[in-house]
């Protein structure tokens, strides 16, 4: 009777699968039908959760690495309780529904992360891994395992083909993540055919000589050996796990099974009724769940809340024995910031510095009043002053701030998201600005899930002279604002650094980059600098200005010694400082008339790509072609950004 139950429920998985794809007319219903033994498997018999609160801090993560099959996961939160009802799967793809075509964080209860682009999943969980063993070591006392969990992934032939899941796979063996399983969905299927049409390498050894530890499921059917791999992994010299599964894609489909024609499209109607057939269900239901089946899954609801009160109860007895410490991790996962006010540095009008140095005194001032920063850069922290001083590595064997994510931009971005998914951890990573491309996938999957992550880029422009165009960002700045829910700050000085690094901290529900110079620039803003965090502030006013400008970063100072010259010449000059188009935009249109004023004529300064600038001024000083190599000094003056340059701009925009 347990095998025709155990049946009966991974069956259910594969009506409503069928069913959700079909009613959609779209979808990818082949591999939630192959993967429903092992997810039945691991959500019943060994996965950590509560349905009733999909919040619960020391639950299991679950990461659907391969989003397209969304159907899984939906059946599963709706078969074991969570808040997702089966009008939602029958809604699956619609307008308005919490069950889009691939999973989204925050928008549907129990998804984890948001998942779709492969790779970015495997990604993420290893951040979620990095998380919980950097919680448990800081806050774990013997006797008081209150930080203990694994995080469980999902991915597919397609995931493993991905850069940015071989450079966070890399990275987890070298860290020895132990508490990391990744369920390989060895299935051979691509959207175009075999998988052997470009992909035939020994995944398996391939793992192996990336640190990890590798188990074989000959057989996606066979529950015994599934439920022993699960209960295995995370055992054995504290290597990350990699369980290659063996599943046939769309089975038991009389049809499409272990072809791509069960990868992405509906099966049909009547290949649904011959698998339903197959089943032993009726081909003409839809959405139907057997009761005994759902009574079955529903027993997740009591073994949840159990599990969560026998750890509240562990909680309760650990606040008690270690109140301090109880006390702190509570404040972290809270996101609550304590101190950073008083921490943050003060910067004076004598001072000359770059703005790269400037982000890297006021992060290793303010880290001791956020505890919970921490993070590292792309092999570039002495370039990005991204080390936190004194804080120590995190390594294989430590538990220090620093990471070191080695030449790995790409899985850096996902890996970071995973960390402030997982709660707790305020991530920061730095690179350079022009390697913000490789991490634009995961960026961008930041700002559509509303994640605080922080990300430092420097050398912002063709001021870091010598390494030429290949280093020189240009288009940067314009790419990275038109990722919506992204605030790009580049700050002017030393000041607007400082007030950056607190837009970015006081931020929950989004993530901030930082565009910072590589050559040193004088402190112009004292005492203004707090207009930041409205996106535009009037840094120089002039009675009767004739002129606006407007500029960001490097190139205030430029607009400020024009306007020096102008006035000089008898031309009233208004200067302002625009570190967050974002930020302006979102202030009601009479607050952004009283900084740049209507109706005066207004020209932007910034060495970058004029693209966007059309929005805020009527002509443009900007670099719209590819930078060269040569000392920073001559390339400013060679690509105009000198005063005599501006200034003739200017009065070519007043006609004079």
């Amino acid at each position: 009777m347990t095998a025709v139950l155990d049946k009966l429920c991974i069956d259910t998985i594969r009506v409503l699968s069928m069913d959700g794809v079909q009613a959609a007319n779209s979808g990818h219903p082949g591999t939630p039908m192959a993967l429903a033994p092992a997810a039945y498997t691991l959500w019943t018999k060994v996965l950590k959760h509560n349905p009733k609160n999909p919040a619960w801090w020391d639950r299991d993560r679950f990461v659907l690495s391969c989003g397209h099959a969304s159907m899984l996961i939906y059946s599963l939160l709706h078969l074991t309780g969570y808040d997702l009802s089966l009008e939602e799967l029958k809604n699956f793809r619609q307008w308005g529904s919490k069950t889009a075509g691939h999973p989204e964080h925050g928008h549907c209860p129990g998804v984890e992360t948001t998942t779709g682009p492969l790779g970015q999943g495997i990604g993420n969980a290893v951040g979620m891994a990095i998380a919980e063993r950097h919680l448990a070591a800081k806050f774990n006392r013997p006797g008081h395992e209150i930080v203990d969990h694994k995080t469980f992934v999902f991915a597919s032939d397609g995931d493993l083909m991905e850069g940015v899941a071989q450079e966070a796979a890399s990275l987890a063996g070298h860290l020895a993540l132990g508490k990391l399983v990744v369920l390989w969905d060895n299935n051979k299927i691509t959207i175009e055919g075999s998988t052997d049409l470009a992909f035939t390498e020994d995944v398996g050894k391939a793992f192996e000589a990336k640190g990890w530890r590798v188990l074989k499921v000959e057989d996606g059917e066979d529950l015994a050996a599934l439920q022993a791999a699960f209960q295995n992994s995370g055992k054995g010299a504290g290597k990350p796990t990699l369980i290659d599964c063996r599943t046939i894609i769309g089975f038991p489909a009389p049809t499409k099974q272990n072809t791509h024609h069960a990868h992405g499209a509906p099966l049909g109607k009547e290949e649904v009724a011959a698998t339903k057939k197959i089943l032993g269900w009726d081909p003409e239901s839809r959405f139907h769940i057997p009761e005994e089946a759902l009574e079955h899954w529903r027993l997740a609801v009591d073994l949840g809340v159990g599990r969560e009160a026998e750890w509240l109860a562990r909680f309760h007895a650990y606040r008690t024995a270690h109140p301090e410490l109880a006390a702190e991790l509570e404040r972290w996962m809270s996101g609550e910031l304590n101190g950073l006010e008083a921490a943050l540095p003060a910067f004076t009008a004598g001072d000359t510095l770059a703005t790269r140095e400037a982000s890297g005194k006021v992060l290793n001032a303010i880290a001791a009043a956020v505890p919970n920063l921490l993070g590292g850069s792309a092999d570039l922290a002495g370039s990005n002053n991204s080390d936190l001083k004194g804080a120590g590595d995190f390594s294989a064997r430590e538990n220090g701030r620093n990471f070191h994510f080695g030449v790995r931009e790409h899985g850096m971005g996902a890996i970071l998201n995973g960390m402030a998914l997982h709660g707790g951890l305020r991530p920061y990573g730095a690179t350079f600005l022009q390697f913000a491309d490789y991490m634009r996938g995961s960026i961008r999957l930041a700002a559509l899930m509303g994640l605080p992550v922080i990300y430092i880029f420097t050398h912002d422009s063709i001021g870091l002279g010598e390494d030429g165009p290949t280093h020189q960002p240009v288009e940067h700045l314009a790419s990275l604002r038109a990722i919506p829910n992204l605030d790009v700050l580049r700050p002017c000085d030393a000041c607007e650094t400082a007030e950056a690094w607190r837009a970015a901290l006081q931020r929950k529900d989004g993530p901030t980059a930082l565009i910072l110079s590589r050559q040193k620039l004088p402190t112009v803003s004292e005492g203004k600098a707090a207009g930041l965090q409205r996106g535009a502030y009037v840094l120089a006013d002039a009675a009767d200005a004739k002129l606006q400008l407007v500029a960001t970063g490097s190139e205030v100072a430029l607009a400020l010694a024009s306007a020096k010259a102008l006035a000089a010449e008898g031309i009233a000059v208004r200067v302002v400082s625009m570190p967050s188009w974002a930020r302006f935009a979102a202030l009601p249109s009479s607050e952004r008339d009283a900084v740049l004023l209507p109706g005066v004529k207004t020209l932007s300064i910034e060495a970058a790509s004029t693209f966007g600038w059309s929005a805020w001024a009527d002509a443009s000083v900007g670099l719209d072609t590819f930078g060269a190599s040569a000392p920073a000094e001559v390339l400013f003056e060679k690509f105009g950004f000198t005063v005599a340059n501006v200034t003739a701009r200017a009065k070519e925009l007043l006609n004079l």
